[in-house]
């Protein structure tokens, strides 16, 4: 098997081409290496990589028609694995259009070379903010999500209606991958953990939102790795249950799934920071702030399709998950 694993310099790209090369499959890593985030932590990710046979890296953007065309008429892949994404919540208040043309314009380029030239299995990520204002938890990947509260979240959304249509009109099998709250070594700079432990390494304050009531559902890298190398070697099928009377959003009458990957633990923020307190033997100082507008107060995966149909459910602790990030972040800026 070949796999294209778009957005390989990303967190949880990386983690995952990591994965596959050591399983023994051939990888093709694609990653524009914008500038959301340090472009250097990128590249010493693609470092790593690169010293693993079976690996490749193009610096492609996913945007880019051409490019993306004649990269799946050369290469030929047997799996696609979507990755990459313009992420970020409240990043998308202030730069909409930058959504719009990595995860709406480039995943239509990616459907696109999957239909064209016969890829066996897409697989890609989406989000739990599709969850939006739902309130019923666990959240189930067979409840409606028609309310999404930001912009990335409608993106997503719309990825997998985008990819159900692909699966419908060209009999392309799609699988959609719900991750909650992702952490772990290698970490995006912009997200709690790192901000939290860069703050609090350097005697800084740290921001707290809905006054640490925010609640949860924190999963660990290696789990959602797991989750979906698990879910990429399972070709979906037509649901010969599925009715138009009472349409299932997880199924379909074409080859589509759609899974949560999560802890399948709801935990308070508040929680969370004792645990990375505890890690670096340092209580944090805290601002006590309100809600951001488009979060949401609390994520909790219901992961029993996940279970049933690959075997497997995360259960990696938040305390040794968080250790695991401090370990890495302390070696890696010598702090």
């Amino acid at each position: 098997m070949k796999f294209l694993v778009t957005g390989a310099a990303g967190f949880i790209g990386f983690h995952l081409c990591k994965r596959l090369l050591e399983l023994g499959y051939t990888v093709v890593g694609i990653d524009n290496l914008n500038e959301y985030y340090s472009v250097a932590l990128k590249k010493d990710r693609l470092k790593i990589l690169a010293d693993m046979q079976g690996f490749s890296f193009l610096k492609i953007d996913l945007s880019d028609c051409a490019a993306m065309d004649a990269l799946f008429a050369r290469e030929q892949f047997s799996h696609v694995i979507n990755m990459a994404a313009q992420a970020g919540v409240r990043y998308s208040l202030e730069n909409p259009m930058a959504y719009v043309q990595s995860n709406i314009v480039g995943f239509t380029n990616v459907l696109e070379g999957c239909r064209r030239h016969n890829v066996s299995h897409l697989v890609y990520a989406s989000s739990s903010s599709v969850y939006g204002l739902n309130t019923d938890m666990p959240f189930s990947v067979h409840a409606n999500v028609d309310h999404p509260i930001s912009l990335y979240a409608a993106s997503k959304k719309s990825n997998e209606l985008m990819a159900h249509t692909y699966s419908y009109l060209f009999g392309l099998p799609c699988t959609g991958l719900r991750f909650f709250t992702v952490y772990g070594p290698w970490g995006r700079p912009d997200m709690a953990l790192f901000l939290f432990t860069k703050a609090i390494v350097e005697g800084k304050p740290i921001q707290v939102f809905n006054h640490g009531k925010m609640r949860r559902d924190f999963t660990y890298i290696d789990d959602i790795v797991e989750g979906v190398v698990r879910a990429s070697q399972r070709i979906p099928q037509p649901d010969p249950a599925w009715s138009g009377i009472a349409p299932d959003p997880a199924t379909s009458v074409c080859p589509y799934r759609i899974y949560n990957i999560g802890n399948n633990n709801c935990i308070e923020l508040s929680v969370y920071i004792e645990a990375i307190e505890k890690a670096l033997g340092k209580k944090a100082e805290k601002i006590m702030l309100p809600m951001q507008p488009g979060d949401v107060p609390a994520t909790y995966a219901d992961v029993d399709d996940l279970m049933r149909d690959v075997g497997f459910t995360p259960n990696t602790s938040i305390d040794f998950g968080v250790q695991q990030f401090i370990s890495w972040y302390k070696c890696y800026y010598g702090a």
